[in-house]
């Protein structure tokens, strides 16, 4: 075999012009015919070098780079531009969706957060010393029933009476509240003085309270109209004496938590009415300087202050017991949790483990998974209260009713999630404030799923615009009835 190297073409090379050179492939056309464009002697069929190819045979592409840096600038204005687009069509995902989708976001949420906790409060409260492991949630689940069937109720009246059911419920909550406050009827617990107890019947006027305000408030600022920028208008009557005199009833019976969530739906309500920044910022510092003093003067509030601060851990009374051991809980679950019904803190290791701290327990027998799927449910409830308020256009009383409600109804919602759960992990001191459809509290539950029913009226008759076919609006002669008809001429 021969192993000595294939000999190469001998040939000149041709001289190189200019700075660079291009490698080109022979031409295909006619490779007996001479190539004009070969030099020297270079044989056919080789790759030849070629000069520089001229700008005007290049085309646009190949001209020079400015060097202002123009291009780097429109780069990054069409990346910017894109950015925009995604974040418009992932915000159109809340904003968007149809009737049908939007009535049953609200209330295949619900019945799930509704069922949840049913389930939470069977299994945290299984253990009862009592004896007796379904009471508690069969009286939950009683209650449910009856928040049911009010749900039912509020979807399908009219929704004109909205405003007027706003009005009764505010004066009725009113009576109820100092019934609480000024009575022997009103029952002392954990503290506070927020439940009423008449005979065997026991609840709380405040989650009333609660339906009755955003009712009442958007119909009272919706009537305003654009004189609510105004600040005679949206102080009278709606702040003062509306939402004030709810506000000092709740804390005359001592319960802060519940003054907070009232705070908060006075001012998603007014936010969304229009009123100026400048009167947040200063009724802003006004309810901080007053929450502190409140919690200043009272001393089992204090106590809650310096256990959240780690200050009193040792005190005989434990103040920090509560929080540490619902901390035990969140940690011992894990990502999968030890399983539904397998906790160990529940046994009597958490006090009120079935009320303000049954968030622990969610994470603790199902861990990081049904933690995060609780807030998802949550999310998606909100997504789509959302998207019934987006639904609604025009400067109608009826649309900045509709508006309102729905937004009060969030701030209600997701305010009340928020305080229980940051108080569950430590992040704000013990304020006594149950889990919206979880923790157990019979009004608590029955109330939150009549004001999820005053949603699904909206998204319903939404539903029911979106099925009718607009009628068109002819303009027809008006022709008085003195007037007999005109008969055809005989021919």
């Amino acid at each position: 075999m021969d192993k000595r190297p294939p000999r190469l073409p001998s040939s000149k090379r041709p001289d190189i012009h200019g700075d660079s050179a291009v490698l080109t492939p022979p031409s295909a056309a006619s490779p007996e015919e001479p190539d004009e464009q070969h030099t020297g002697d270079v044989p056919q069929g080789y790759l030849r070098l070629v000069d520089d190819i001229d700008d005007d045979a290049a085309g646009p592409d190949a001209a020079e780079e400015p060097g202002d840096g123009s291009l780097g600038r429109a780069w990054r204005a069409q990346q910017a531009e894109r950015r925009a687009e995604r974040i418009t069509k992932f915000w159109g995902i809340f904003e968007g969706g149809n009737p049908y989708t939007n009535y049953w976001l609200v209330l295949g949420a619900t019945i799930a957060l509704a069922a949840f906790g049913l389930t939470m409060v069977l299994s945290s409260t299984s253990v009862d010393g009592g004896g007796q492991p379904f009471t508690t949630a069969t009286r939950q689940a009683v209650w449910a029933g009856i928040g049911v069937i009010g749900m039912l109720f509020m979807t399908v009246i009219p929704t004109r009476w909205m405003g007027w059911i706003g009005w009764a419920a505010m004066i009725i909550a009113s009576v109820l509240l100092a019934l609480v406050a000024f009575s022997p009827w009103g029952y002392t617990g954990g503290g506070s003085t927020n439940w009423l107890r008449i005979g065997p019947v026991q609840g709380q006027p405040s989650e009333v309270a609660k339906l009755a305000l955003v009712l009442w408030g958007a119909a009272v600022l919706a009537r305003k109209g654009k004189l609510v920028n105004q600040f005679t208008h949206w102080m009278m009557p709606f702040v003062a004496p509306g939402a004030l005199s709810v506000l000092v009833l709740v804390l005359a019976g001592g319960d802060l938590g519940t003054s907070l969530v009232i705070i908060l739906i006075a001012a998603a309500l007014l936010f969304t009415a229009g009123i100026g920044m400048r009167w947040f910022a200063l009724a802003g510092l006004f309810a901080s300087g007053a929450v502190a003093l409140l919690m200043w003067i009272t001393p089992y509030r204090m106590m809650r202050v310096y256990a959240w601060l780690g200050m009193n851990c040792d005190h005989p009374t434990e103040p920090c017991y509560q929080t540490e051991q619902g901390l035990f809980a969140l940690a011992s679950g894990g990502f999968w949790g030890v399983g539904l019904g397998q906790s160990r803190q529940k046994w009597d290791y958490i006090p009120e483990v079935h009320n303000d701290f049954i968030f622990t327990i969610i994470g603790e027998e199902l861990g990081l998974l049904g933690t995060v799927t609780v807030l998802g449910l949550f999310a998606v409830l909100v997504v789509g209260i959302f998207r019934v308020a987006n639904g609604i256009t025009g400067d109608t009383y009826h649309a900045r009713f509709v508006k309102l409600v729905c937004i009060g109804i969030i701030a209600w919602i997701v305010g009340q999630a928020f305080i229980n759960i940051a108080m569950v992990t430590g992040l704000i001191p013990v304020v006594g404030v149950p889990l919206p459809f979880i923790s157990y509290g019979g009004s608590a539950l029955t109330v939150a799923l009549i004001a999820v029913g005053v949603i699904l009226n909206f998204a319903r008759r939404q539903r029911i615009e979106a099925r009718t076919p607009k009628r068109r609006n002819r303009k027809r002669r008006k022709r008085s009835t003195l007037t007999p008809p005109a008969t055809s001429a005989p021919s």
